[in-house]
């Protein structure tokens, strides 16, 4: 029988070997993406504080979304991260994909922040 590693433990792999070098300080913090199968989030996080400095998701009322499984949604979300983070004052963040593949949802979360002024 054929033991077959599931794809989310090779995504948290994917992921520790990614967080070894990238880490949000309080001056440029990260920008970490998780992709359920439904939603997607992405908060703004200070790891020397240990701190969440902002977040935004497909849930969040205010973007009245149906479905948050969509590239628009996520779209929706990274403006929306993005305007929160302007808010408190964050411009320059570390772009945390979370080992997920650059595609897709992520990638389109990305742009949107990007478009909305921060800078990664």
């Amino acid at each position: 029988m054929v033991n077959k590693v599931s794809k989310n433990v090779k995504r948290l792999k994917r992921h520790l070997r990614i967080r070894k070098n990238v880490s949000g300080t309080p001056d440029k913090p990260r920008l970490n993406v998780f992709r359920s199968n439904k939603q997607i989030y992405a908060q703004i996080i200070d790891d020397v504080n240990g701190k969440t400095l902002c977040s935004a998701s497909s849930l969040d009322k205010e973007l009245g979304l149906t479905n948050g499984a969509t590239v628009e949604a996520a779209s929706k979300v990274g403006a929306l991260v993005a305007k929160r983070a302007l808010e408190a004052k964050i411009k320059n963040v570390v772009f945390d994909r979370g080992g997920y593949q650059y595609h897709g949802r992520v990638q389109a979360l990305a742009d949107a922040a990007r478009e909305a002024g921060l800078q990664f």
